[in-house]
């Protein structure tokens, strides 16, 4: 039989792992450190789905009106709702009987677990980037929804259970440089985030954060430097200090070796619109130690559930090849 001290040490140590987990994945893409210095990394307590509340259209019954005239006081339906499917993720730690015995002592065995629980956590944050970057579509369906299903390169597909095709007010806009007469380069990348630009500012709404993939993010900081006018966020900056300025808003590399941001993928983002929602209880955290019945092993899974959301994809923009 397998030692309770063991089992316990092993519960003991992703326990007291689980919240630095959390906070180690929101901090893996600078998208989701963003969505958490904003506040919108949430946990709630439960539902069927995910609901996000709609503000769509304005309340017709506005009208200018002379004396004893009329009010329109008919009712006015500006509200409805996105609802989020539910995806789940896991990972598992898992140690053997014999390897038990093979590395016997209490240091050693320690060595190993701390070897596997750091590769489960390696291996969550990073399929959690791809996941942020994600059409949801991996998996069989199962990967969250990330920029490629909320700010899709077409700007329409049916979002939080919304057919943008059908209601244009919740499609998000869309910028194809070749379009435009030129693929994207050094020379052209400023007229081309304008003509983006200008698309997804609604009075004091605008775009907080560009996340950019490694080639438009060098062609932005190439156009940068011929005219010497590269502006940084200081060092204190809680997206790091390669963060570059654009009418305000910060651009920033998501890329970098092995980057998850799609190729020549530029996203325009009011961030007051984006959220990363999590399920208590299941925010990285470890579940009971299950023993298989005929096995001689211990696996001990880290889940998560949740998913990306929007509550305005009009406000949010793509630039692509």
């Amino acid at each position: 039989m397998n030692s309770p001290n063991l089992t316990e040490m092993i519960a003991t140590t992703q326990r007291n792992r689980a919240g630095k987990l959390a906070d180690n994945v929101t901090d893996n893409a600078k998208l989701l450190k963003r969505l958490k210095q904003k506040g919108n990394v949430r946990l709630v307590s439960g539902g069927r789905t995910l609901v996000k509340e709609l503000d769509y259209a304005e309340n017709g019954t506005f009208m200018y009106y002379s004396g004893y005239q009329p009010f329109d006081i008919s009712p006015s339906d500006v509200i409805t709702a996105a609802e989020f499917e539910i995806k789940q993720a896991v990972a598992s730690v898992s140690i053997s009987g014999l390897e038990m015995i093979q590395n016997a002592g209490k240091e050693q065995v320690i060595d190993l677990l701390e070897a596997r629980i750091k590769n489960c956590e390696r291996t969550i944050m990073n399929n959690m980037s791809v996941g942020v970057y994600s059409d949801g579509t991996g998996s069989g369906g199962k990967q969250i929804g990330g920029l490629q299903h909320l700010v899709a390169d077409a700007g329409t597909g049916t979002v939080g259970g919304i057919n943008s095709s059908t209601y244009s007010f919740w499609q998000n806009i869309t910028f194809d440089c070749s379009d435009a007469g030129a693929a994207a380069s050094a020379s052209n990348i400023q007229s081309y985030m304008n003509r983006v630009w200008v698309q997804v500012v609604r009075g004091a709404d605008r775009p907080d954060l560009i996340v950019a993939d490694n080639n438009y993010f060098r062609f932005y900081l190439e156009s940068l430097q011929g005219m010497q006018q590269i502006v940084t966020v200081s060092g204190n900056s809680v997206l790091g200090d390669d963060v570059l300025k654009f009418m305000g808003a910060d651009v920033v590399l998501d890329g970098g070796q092995g980057g998850d941001a799609p190729t020549d993928h530029m996203y325009f983002l009011n961030t007051n619109y984006l959220f990363f929602e999590t399920f208590k209880g299941r925010n990285f955290e470890p579940l009971e130690t299950r023993f298989s019945v005929n096995q001689d092993a211990e696996v001990r899974p880290v889940v998560w559930a949740g998913n990306m959301t929007c509550s305005n994809r009009s406000l949010q923009a793509v630039m692509k090849a």
